[in-house]
């Protein structure tokens, strides 16, 4: 899709796919699968498992009960079927602007209202926002869900330990279940660690979303793991047994082999991020020192303050028009997000450093 949704000419540096060869453990073992005729549909909790492997060890969190997970489709079909868990139609769902756009369009398909509660001047969570969000929420005695996005999607913050405990305070105050998106848990810049919600003190009756996809560049193989804390295993129980038809069996394996057998190729592909992170820095200073940006310590996302430009709210528009460059609008992630555009820094160097050239071009 990345690379097809645009004509040739176009560097496509917007939807979160990465220029980058499969994991040799993920081929392998696809590739036996074909050949067993390993084609069914899924079961068994191999993936959790897996999973709770790569969370021990790379979080130093041992708190994924295999026992409170279950198999979803991918990371935002299983954020729906959360949330319809814990609200109602017509119930309200907080969201911290500029956020993921899905986080509207699905919230908005279930039949629920979103109520924004932005980021801080800084792109992190407001304790302030977040509470005047829950109130409104929840007036009138109605239930009420935050969907948090850990880590940010477009601006790459880390959420802190202290954050998420603050945020886990707030919704038990107000009466709010979390529902966590933590898609891109697994991609953090170098020397910065990643905290699972459900490890901070008060996210016991959190629900959490993750998935291999983002970190091994598999987003057309289908699969994610929904993971009750201690306190929403009731909930989680009340799941519908066809939610997990969903994913794909060959996703799920793909997911599985990963997390268990390609960590050293997520080491590389991290360190070839940190490394356009800085690239990415240095090219916005030389050609675009317009643009305001704050690199992430997480995702392999950028999200860049174009309004001094000149190029209105939607600058996206003039640098595909202009500059053949394709990034996602800003507009499309809520309020806060005019005169900003998101860019995708996993590719090759030589193409970040064109596709940052061109803009330059668009602007001049």
């Amino acid at each position: 899709m990345k690379w097809r949704a645009y004509p040739e000419d176009v560097l496509p540096l917007w939807v979160a796919e990465m220029d980058v060869p499969q994991a040799e453990p993920v081929v392998r073992a696809l590739t036996d699968a074909l050949r067993r005729g390993d084609t069914g549909y899924p079961a068994g909790t191999a993936y959790a498992e897996a999973l709770a492997r790569f969370a021990a060890d790379r979080w130093g969190w041992d708190g994924l009960a295999v026992g409170r997970t279950a198999i979803v489709p991918d990371v935002m079909l299983g954020a729906v079927e959360m949330l319809k868990l814990v609200t109602g139609r017509g119930d309200a769902v907080v969201v911290n602007c500029p956020v993921y756009p899905p986080f509207y369009q699905f919230v908005r398909n279930m039949d629920r209202r979103v109520e924004e509660a932005p980021l801080d001047a800084d792109g992190r969570l407001d304790p302030a926002a977040l509470a005047a969000a829950f109130a409104r929420a929840t007036a009138g005695g109605r239930p009420a869900a935050y969907l948090l996005c850990s880590p940010h999607n477009p601006t790459g913050t880390l959420h802190t330990a202290a954050e998420l405990a603050a945020v886990a305070a707030l919704a038990r105050e107000h009466g709010v279940r979390v529902v966590v998106d933590e898609i891109h848990a697994p991609v953090v810049a170098g020397g910065a660690t990643f905290v699972p919600y459900l490890s901070v003190p008060g996210g016991e009756d959190g629900l959490s979303l993750l998935s291999a996809s983002k970190a091994w560049n598999l987003p057309g193989l289908k699969a994610a793991v929904a993971v009750a804390g201690p306190d929403s295993a009731a909930d989680l129980a009340r799941l519908p047994e066809e939610v997990s038809h969903g994913p794909s069996h060959l996703g799920i394996i793909a997911h599985t082999a990963a997390l268990d057998h390609a960590r050293d190729w997520l080491d590389a592909v991290l360190a070839g991020l940190d490394a356009n992170r800085r690239s990415l820095a240095a090219l916005l200073a030389e050609h675009l020192p317009g643009v305001r940006h704050r690199p992430g310590e997480a995702t392999y996302l950028a999200w860049l303050d174009c309004r001094a430009l000149g190029l209105g709210d939607e600058p996206a528009d003039a640098f595909l028009e202009r500059g053949r460059v394709a990034l996602n609008a800003g507009t499309s992630f809520g309020t806060g997000g005019a005169g900003h555009v998101r860019l995708n820094l996993a590719t090759s160097p030589e193409v970040l450093a064109e596709a940052v050239r061109r803009m330059a071009k668009a602007v001049g």
